[in-house]
């Protein structure tokens, strides 16, 4: 699957959903102003008999109206947006979601969290938070955000309770395609904008039920207006029920499409077909089925991995039938629904120790498998063997504290050669037993390879998240301090707090998303050069050489500035810029930057570790399978 490729057709979609959109404000717009010249005639005494003269009806009063609806439908979009831009949590707050923190003792949370921490890690990104929907017996899902960096996984409590863990990795597979496809963004998007089209029909409910209070509570025969109100509210309301329709049918051309896509993505990300198609076997056998009580379910339905509502007509539908979605991943299937597995089978499979996602984080940053291979100076005897696999597990479960998470994303940064500056930038007014802490694991981190410190963030990012704004602006000082405390910063430190940067400020700080602006390579030539040539400038291989490679590969004549002007600051100002490019660019980009960082074609960990590392900055993670099938070779050698 070409995530690049389907980001760049998500974009498209988002241009067709503006149209869509532009058009069902044009139409509301005219039958607003049928309402309004039926109002007129019927209040002019004249029994609807009054001619339609331009003392009745102008292009003035046209305008007006379509003025006013256009006034009222943009601010309800624009609140709408700026309240979801602050990222998923908002949203799945908002449909009765419940934080779940790391390390919960709900066993079946923590299967899920696993299941979720098992897929950011092989795709190369952050691990999203998890919610879950306790009040919601049917079997369902979504992702929601504006991009990778604010982006939730929220599932119901029938899917925890009713799904085994293979059933559930389908589920959640599917959402993080969501959030790698880009299409994510789209699907906030268009809530925002087809709640502008809806709020009218709102406002004429409201109508109606004021004037049915003030008619059945007054005592005067007298009309007061009421008839005025009334009409006005049940023409609003009907115009609003237009409205809904349109919306129904705006959002089914958007999203049926792109649910195959998710289901197809699923099976690739976990190499298991079965788990997805079973999970619809059981859903269309199921009670509930993937129906949301919500009260704002509706309105975001488009969201979910499957139906919220039953519809009377498949035209209005958001997801493409169960029968259909299972017979494009099972072609052989009888027609058969399965029931769900017992809640003891569930229940017995969720044994966080025993889970693959538990076991899939040691793995990502043990160091019992370096010592096996000889890769540190000890033995690979049972008691190293053992202590490693205990400093492991430690290790693992200090990501899941706020305080253990901030200690070792500072353990990664530290340099033994001025650790005595380190540790003075670290004291003054620092937080309690951060200190402590951090000596604990700065000599096993260090002792991880670039790939597993990686990882290790990946893993602390989701705990700090966690802190409060105020609490996060503490550790972001402390972490500069501990970079600069030597006076210069190398490229891995500029990685590591440039990631904390870009995945925690947007949902800690409410900073804001780099959005698409450059089109064209030429656009970002400038950067490009800077980026590729403090990456060749690293590089023990020739630095010409390497970076005329890359150069050739973006078919850019580009020249390679000098070390003096390559300043660390002017590396990041760069590859933010790039981070500006539309997504099919990003995939040169990335190809031309692991080109010059292993001339010789191979990419060893280290390199590798950096190219992530940037790609996570340009906000496009990227799964090692993604770097394969665009010809980037890797290897664990250094």
């Amino acid at each position: 699957m070409d995530f690049f490729r389907e980001q760049d057709i998500a974009r498209r979609n988002t241009r067709l959903l503006t149209t869509l959109f532009i058009l069902a404000v044009l139409v509301l717009i005219g039958i607003t102003n049928v309402l309004f010249v039926g109002l007129i005639l019927v209040e002019s005494g004249d029994g609807g008999s009054a001619s339609l003269t331009t003392d009745l009806v102008s292009w003035q009063q046209f305008f007006a109206v379509g003025g006013v609806i256009t006034l009222v439908i943009g601010a309800v979009v624009l609140v709408n947006w700026i309240n979801f831009a602050r990222g998923g949590s908002q949203i799945a707050a908002a449909l009765g979601g419940r934080l779940v923190q790391p390390g919960s003792d709900d066993p079946l949370e923590r299967r899920a969290a696993n299941i979720v921490q098992e897929m950011a890690l092989a795709a190369n990104m952050p691990i999203p938070s998890l919610f879950v929907l306790d009040a919601e017996p049917g079997i369902n899902a979504f992702a929601a955000g504006t991009s990778p960096t604010n982006a939730v996984v929220a599932v119901t409590r029938g899917a925890l309770t009713s799904l085994n863990r293979d059933q559930l990795q389908g589920v959640i597979g599917h959402e993080f395609s969501h959030i790698l496809n880009g299409d994510m963004r789209l699907s906030i998007r268009l809530a925002a904008m087809l709640r502008g089209i809806t709020f009218i029909g709102d406002v004429g409910s409201i109508l109606l039920r004021s004037s049915s209070r003030r008619r059945r509570y007054s005592s005067s025969n007298k009309d007061d207006g009421r008839g005025a109100a009334l009409a006005v509210g049940l023409g609003l309301y009907l115009i609003g029920l237009l409205g809904g329709l349109m919306a129904g049918l705006i959002k089914s051309a958007i999203s049926k499409q792109k649910e195959y896509l998710a289901d197809a993505s699923a099976v690739q990300f976990t190499r298991n077909p079965e788990g997805i198609g079973d999970a619809l076997k059981i859903i269309g056998g199921h009670a509930s089925g993937t129906f949301v009580d919500s009260a704002r379910a509706e309105e975001m339905s488009h969201l979910f991995f499957g139906q919220v509502k039953h519809r009377l007509w498949s035209g209005f539908a958001t997801h493409p039938p169960i029968k259909e979605r299972i017979a494009r991943i099972d072609p052989d299937w009888d027609g058969q629904f399965l029931p769900a597995p017992a809640p003891e089978e569930v229940a017995a499979e969720a044994t966080p120790s025993a889970d693959p996602g538990h076991r899939a984080a040691l793995a990502a940053i043990a160091a019992t498998a370096a010592v096996a291979g000889g890769t540190y100076a000890v033995s690979a005897s049972p008691s190293n063997m053992l202590a490693a696999q205990d400093e492991d597990s430690a290790l693992l479960e200090e990501t899941r504290d706020p305080l253990g998470a901030m200690a070792v994303v500072l353990a990664m940064a530290w340099d033994p050669l001025h650790e005595r500056a380190q540790w003075q930038a670290l004291e003054p007014n620092s937080i309690a037993g951060l200190a402590q802490t951090t000596r604990r694991w700065c000599e096993p981190v260090r002792r991880r390879t670039g790939a597993q410190r990686l990882s290790l963030l990946e893993l602390c990012l989701p705990t700090l998240r966690g802190l409060s704004a105020e609490q996060y602006r503490v550790f972001r000082e402390r972490l500069l301090s501990w970079i600069s405390a030597d006076g210069k910063t190398v490229l891995g430190e500029w990685c590591l707090f440039q990631i904390v940067r870009h995945y925690l400020d947007p949902v800690l700080l409410d900073t804001r998303p780099t959005r698409p602006k450059h089109k064209t390579l030429a656009a970002v030539s400038g950067d490009l050069a800077t980026a590729l040539g403090a990456l060749a400038h690293l590089t023990v291989e020739d630095t010409e050489r390497a970076f005329t490679r890359g150069a050739e590969m973006l078919g850019l004549p580009l020249v390679l500035p000098d070390v003096a002007d390559l300043e660390m600051s002017a590396f990041g100002a760069a590859i933010d810029n790039l981070a500006a490019c539309y997504p099919l660019l990003k995939v040169p980009i990335l190809k031309a930057m692991a080109a010059v960082a292993a001339d010789d074609g191979v990419i060893s960990d280290n390199e590798l570790t950096l190219v992530k590392a940037i790609a996570a900055v340009m906000d496009c993670p990227m799964p090692d399978a993604m770097l394969t099938a665009h010809g980037i070779a890797v290897t664990a050698a250094d």
